[in-house]
């Protein structure tokens, strides 16, 4: 069997791991000049960084399986540490390394700055979401879930908008609740406690998976063609024609819009969420008070410290901050850090398209086509999930899988 993967992104860079890997003649075509789509890094200014802060969690087993498996260790590259979200306002809250759930049950109570009441109260409602598996009778916003469970206080409005917001990408009153559960259910809800735990990059994006895999693909037999970009696939009922190329089978593992391209009937169009990172460079001796800070004024939402007073500032979802210019937005955003000194440096990197909106109800396509030599890939394909890399690595490998399932010949 000859298959084509169509995107070098974090989806499509599983699906190739996983067809090579099973001994199949796999090409993998990437318009850019890197593989890592979305979660890729970038050189700006001589300096290499992140298109985008990307957070992992423990609970994103595929991806730290992907990374081993084309020999990026997990343990080598990621800071391992438990759940905390601590702001400039004086909350904190702070998982310890017990087992689940006591884990997530002491963190509950002992979160500073809340009343016992709000604490009892939201840990019985936990308890409730977790009795009904995570399930809602119905799709609607975060803000009217939480509004109809009476998460009305401090834990609602520095611990789960924060979160939703991290998490989907998009404010509380436009996410999808269910979307919102799933994530509780395999961080929060997780009988393993290791699922909870944040896991920070000591490197960039390139050298967690697309440089190493890139490395990998090529020395099991895999073709690359970077820079080439795919205008278009001719179908039939034996073969697939990608780039003047024949293939037996062809995975479309691009963002939505560009699939809709492609092959038309891959789904109804999303609309798209911008994403932008404020890179702050101050001092070498500068840390914040943990490494995933989160702001509280106007425009800040959450601050990666990348280490050597390397500050990421991430802004998710559509507001105020997307009229600010990049100087003014980064000056902003340093007043809203715990620091007097001026930057030394600032860059803004902006991505207007970032992420689909996840709202509440909306229909997303599985990996399967109307042609069954054609699958797709992609965040967008795995609804359980927001735009994360967990999902793009697990539609990725769904869509290798359903195709090695298939065996298709050679194409003549």
């Amino acid at each position: 069997m000859k298959v084509a993967v169509i995107g070098g992104g974090w989806a499509g860079i599983a699906a190739a791991v996983e067809l090579a890997a099973a001994g199949v003649d796999t090409t993998l075509f990437e318009a850019g000049r890197v593989l890592g789509g979305r979660a890729r890094s970038v050189t700006v200014d001589g300096r290499k960084l992140d298109n985008g802060q990307h957070i992992l969690l423990g609970a994103y087993r595929e991806t730290l399986d992907v990374m081993r498996q084309v020999g990026a260790d997990p343990d080598r590259l990621l800071d391992r540490h438990p759940l905390q979200v601590v702001d400039d306002a004086g909350f904190r809250l702070a998982l310890p390394k017990w087992p689940a759930p006591l884990n997530v049950a002491w963190g509950l109570l002992s979160a500073k700055g809340v009343s016992l009441r709000e604490k009892l109260s939201t840990a019985w409602w936990i308890q409730g979401v977790k009795a009904r598996g995570f399930r809602l009778g119905k799709d609607c916003t975060v803000t009217e879930w939480l509004d109809s469970a009476g998460q009305t206080g401090l834990l609602r409005r520095n611990l789960w908008e924060p979160l939703c917001l991290a998490a989907l990408n998009i404010p509380a009153g436009r996410a999808s609740a269910q979307i919102f559960a799933n994530i509780l259910r395999d961080s929060l809800g997780s009988a393993r406690r290791e699922d909870t735990d944040l896991l920070l990059s000591r490197v960039n994006l390139g050298q967690l998976l697309p440089e190493p895999a890139g490395e990998w693909l090529a020395a099991h037999g895999a073709t690359l063609r970077l820079g080439t970009r795919v205008d278009g696939i001719v179908a039939s009922s034996d073969q697939v024609a990608v780039a003047g190329e024949h293939f037996s089978a062809a995975i479309i593992a691009t963002a939505q819009q560009h699939a809709a391209r492609l092959l038309p009937d891959s789904g109804s169009s999303f609309d798209h969420e911008p994403i932008a990172t404020v890179y702050l460079q101050f001092g070498s001796k500068f840390r914040l008070p943990f490494p995933l800070f989160r702001q509280t004024g106007k425009y800040g939402q959450w601050a990666a410290d990348r280490g050597n007073g390397l500050i990421g500032c991430v802004l998710s979802g559509h507001g105020d901050w997307e009229a600010l210019a990049d100087d003014a937005l980064a000056s902003a955003l340093q007043s809203e850090l715990p620091i007097a000194e001026a930057a030394l440096w600032h860059k803004v990197i902006r991505e207007k398209r970032a992420t689909f909106s996840c709202r509440p109800g909306i229909a997303r396509p599985d990996c399967s086509t109307s042609n069954p030599r054609i699958m797709l890939a992609g965040d967008y394909t795995w609804a359980d999930y927001p735009a994360t890399l967990e999902g793009a690595v697990r539609s990725g490998r769904r869509a290798a899988h359903a195709l090695l399932g298939k065996r298709y010949d050679p194409p003549p």
